[in-house]
């Protein structure tokens, strides 16, 4: 057994999220079929808790919603052009000793993510895109922001098809990860639920200022 978290949007003001605690039968494996096995599982569980619907977001996802929502599948727009979320996050790392790898940006996002493991040397100081260096806390705010950034765009879409009571993440870890495309998620509903999205998409500072605000309350 082990537990992951569901990602619940709050319409609340001050909260972006309630993360939910969810034990579970895991399946062990790398393939896709494992993968799904343990989605399934997951998803029976938060059934019997009372959530329900809820999406799994990532390229393992049985709903190609999933994973049309995946950073390996999402594109934002970067000076006029269109590149995957995961190769512009990874491409805007700067290391404190091998610096920045600006130039991954147009690799695909599983050769970008290889790229920085291999070339990456020491802490990740900043972020540097859009002209200008972004902090590193809030620790998952860059990453987050790049989802509404990807996602806002295509709001009218959105809110055709996003309507699911939580979020999930199969690879995500808490224990060993940071970045959660599940939560990413589920905060974008909740700012289009409190009519802040617009505001966040624009502006990094109010979406960072929000979400530091969110999770000092949790």
């Amino acid at each position: 057994m082990v537990t992951r978290p569901v990602f619940v949007p709050s319409i609340k003001r001050g909260s972006l999220y309630e993360w939910v605690p969810v034990e579970f039968q895991w399946h062990p494996g790398f393939s896709v079929s494992q993968k799904q096995n343990s989605i399934a599982a997951l998803h029976a569980e938060a059934r019997n808790m009372g959530i329900h619907p809820v999406l799994e977001v990532s390229t393992k996802s049985p709903i190609e919603l999933g994973r049309r929502l995946s950073a390996f599948s999402l594109k934002v727009e970067v000076e006029g052009q269109m590149f995957f979320l995961e190769s512009v996050y990874q491409s805007s790392k700067v290391f404190s000793e091998s610096g920045q790898l600006p130039e991954i940006i147009s690799l695909d996002p599983y050769a970008a993510k290889k790229r920085v493991r291999e070339l990456g040397k020491g802490e990740i100081i900043a972020f540097r895109c859009f002209g200008r260096d972004f902090p590193t806390e809030p620790k998952n705010a860059f990453y987050d922001w790049l989802y509404i950034r990807a996602i806002y765009p295509h709001r009218d879409w959105v809110y055709r098809n996003l309507d699911f009571y939580g979020y999930s993440d199969i690879e995500f870890n808490p224990q060993k990860s940071i970045n959660c495309q599940a939560r990413a998620v589920a905060e974008y509903k909740s700012l289009e639920m409190q009519g802040t999205s617009r505001e966040c998409f624009e502006s990094f500072d109010t979406f960072a200022r929000l979400l530091a605000y969110a999770q000092i309350r949790e």
